[in-house]
């Protein structure tokens, strides 16, 4: 399969990959595919309403998992004359694939990562636009044939400096509501990816930027990076919040339905029973409360439909 990809999509540059950097991307295709696998069944092992942070890896798994295969099979390149030319190459094949995966999985790898911590949502979809600022700079930059794409490797680098600011400086010292053991385990996993972040941009500077490195050996090198900031970071960080109590995140949801109103964890119609985990009365009104004025008989349903016969009060068993 590997050796007819060359054959039946030719490489479209002078400075390509070859056979071998194509065998490569089908072994790390092979191995995000197998990792995607293992998520999804893991994330159906557990329980409804808990399965947050699963579903984001494997989002980011399912992504890298295409990436690779367009990349294996040799398309998703353009060809772009290299400032640099080594010999007699004046074209080098850059990835336009590998940006788009990045621009999905990038984010989301922060964004597993930051919801364990005390972060409000302003800070957290902040450093989320500033990786896609990070990903995009890198995109035009290796797009861009005339130096001016070093402008853009330095934005990309600025937007990583902030990334790396929340990561290290910001979110350890907020509040982690569901322990020391999940404080202890972001500063390990904060520190691991920021080290793989910082480096990225040597990469691209030796491959897209400076053209120093071959296709083939960008792939390698792009290829182990993504294998340690895509599979084993989430399955590290993931097995470290096996025993940790969902409910401390705040995160769980009840709107999720086992069997549509079979008892506990139905989520609609059944009252304080059928709500989620951490779904319980906030902001409760007290029995007999009113929440404006209205006639009799207005109201909707029975205990559990969250408004009285006479609906004007808020009973207790409301969702």
């Amino acid at each position: 399969m590997a050796g007819s990809s060359l054959d039946q999509n030719p490489p479209n540059a002078d400075r390509h990959i070859t056979a071998g950097g194509s065998d490569w991307l089908w072994a790390v295709f092979a191995i995000m595919a197998l990792s995607d696998l293992i998520m999804v069944f893991w994330t159906f092992s557990r329980p409804r309403g808990t399965r947050l942070f699963h579903q984001i890896a494997i989002i980011v798994l399912t992504t890298a998992t295409i990436a690779y295969f367009s990349m294996a099979s040799d398309l998703g390149a353009t060809p772009v004359r290299a400032e640099f030319s080594r010999g007699t190459t004046g074209t080098r094949q850059i990835w336009f694939v590998r940006y788009i995966q990045w621009f999905i999985t990038l984010p989301l790898l922060l964004l597993e990562l930051l919801l364990a911590t005390g972060l409000s949502l302003s800070d957290i979809f902040t450093t989320m636009f500033m990786a896609w600022v990070f990903v995009v700079c890198g995109l035009v930059g290796a797009l861009v044939a005339s130096t001016y794409k070093w402008g853009y490797f330095v934005l990309g680098c600025m937007a990583l400096f902030y990334i790396w600011y929340v990561l290290l400086g910001h979110g350890p010292r907020s509040t982690f509501a569901a322990g020391g053991v999940v404080r202890s385990g972001y500063v390990r996993s904060a520190g691991y990816l920021s080290l793989l972040l910082l480096i990225y941009p040597i990469a691209w500077g030796c491959s897209e930027g400076g053209n120093v490195v071959s296709p083939t050996g960008e792939m390698i090198w792009y290829g182990i990076l993504d294998l340690l900031a895509g599979p084993v970071f989430l399955f590290l960080f993931l097995w470290g919040l096996r025993t940790v109590e969902y409910g401390a995140f705040g995160l769980a949801s009840g709107k999720y339905t086992d069997g549509y109103g079979a008892g506990a964890g139905a989520g609609y119609g059944n009252g304080m029973a059928g709500a989620g985990p951490n779904m319980a009365t906030r902001g409760a009104v007290a029995p007999g409360a009113t929440t404006g004025t209205a006639a009799p008989g207005v109201g909707v349903g029975h205990t559990g439909a969250g408004v009285s016969h006479t609906g004007a009060g808020v009973g207790t068993n409301a969702v």
